[in-house]
């Protein structure tokens, strides 16, 4: 079967996660982590996912956002700057309109020229989702992005790589699903 469509991961794969963190270090008013940044994204990232994994196990779902909060929340602290309310503030800014990777546009834009249907499938609220794809000013490059909240429950559940056979209508034989995570 040939593939017709490429879906994406957005955190991590289309959108630079340590961005966030990067650009606040360069802000004076954030001195504080102008060292330590790329240890609070890694932080970051890494609860993230384990907060996700954690309510997708117990069922617990809570929007992609909440779990950004508190995963933050876990590395402010981790890294002993969490009494910084400006601080958090301006990171929670930041993530909202994360800069894609260099290379995504044109490669979206590759994929696009030959025929290909393109997608983001994430755990990413819409809003979060809509945030990051206008930001990036890749609206035009996606047919759709799909996010895990019509399904309430995070990846790797079965329920959420469905949605996009759902979606197209096509095979699972059909679809490229590319991610910068390992599962």
């Amino acid at each position: 079967m040939p593939i017709t469509t490429c879906v994406f991961d957005a955190y991590g794969t289309l959108f630079d996660v340590a961005a966030a963190a990067r650009e606040a270090a360069k802000e004076p008013a954030f001195a504080a982590i102008a060292d330590t940044w790329p240890q609070l994204a890694e932080h970051w990232r890494l609860k993230q996912l384990q907060y996700s994994w954690l309510r997708a196990v117990t069922g617990a779902h809570d929007d992609f956002w909440q779990v950004t909060q508190e995963g933050l929340d876990w590395s402010l602290e981790k890294l002993g700057v969490a009494d910084d309310p400006a601080l958090r503030e301006r990171l929670l800014a930041l993530y909202w309109e994360l800069q894609a990777f260099a290379e995504v546009p044109a490669m979206l834009r590759a994929l696009k020229d030959g025929g290909l249907n393109t997608a983001i499938l994430s755990n990413g609220s819409p809003a979060m989702l809509d945030g990051a794809v206008q930001s990036a000013g890749i609206s035009d490059l996606l047919d759709v992005s799909l996010s895990v909240e019509s399904v309430g429950v995070f990846k790797p559940h079965a329920s959420v790589y469905d949605l996009v056979g759902q979606h197209y209508g096509c095979a699972k034989g059909e679809v490229l699903f590319v991610s910068s995570n390992g599962w």
